[in-house]
């Protein structure tokens, strides 16, 4: 390797420093301004008991909402499954069933044990 070739390596690596350092830099005010947002609204929302206590309704419709919605694309998923099974021959449809029995079975399995 020629000594410009090395340079122009070194230059390139000083370089990338210099702009993920900058990066890192812009990454914290934002996180200093967001934190700051936060604090502001936190005020607001703990002075008014009334804001707050709607506030709390509207989380609390937006999370039961979330969760119908995770279980009707749970039951989405089920029929497609369905679908997609009754288009196979039954021999692989059998043993896509039992596949796809056991997959489930180790999702379950292993969401539960992180709560």
């Amino acid at each position: 390797m020629s000594p410009d070739e090395d340079s122009i390596g070194a230059l390139i690596k000083s370089t990338r420093l210099v702009v993920n350092t900058e990066t890192l830099f812009v990454d914290a005010v934002q996180d200093l301004v967001k934190d700051e947002v936060k604090r502001h609204l936190r005020q607001k929302i703990d002075a008014d008991p009334e804001l707050k206590a709607e506030m709390a309704e509207a989380v609390k419709s937006l999370m039961d909402a979330k969760l119908h919605e995770a279980f009707a694309m749970l039951k989405l998923a089920k029929s497609g499954a369905k679908l997609a099974l009754s288009l196979v021959p039954l021999e692989t449809r059998q043993e896509m069933g039992r596949e796809l029995v056991t997959l489930f079975e180790k999702e379950v399995d292993r969401m539960m044990e992180h709560q």
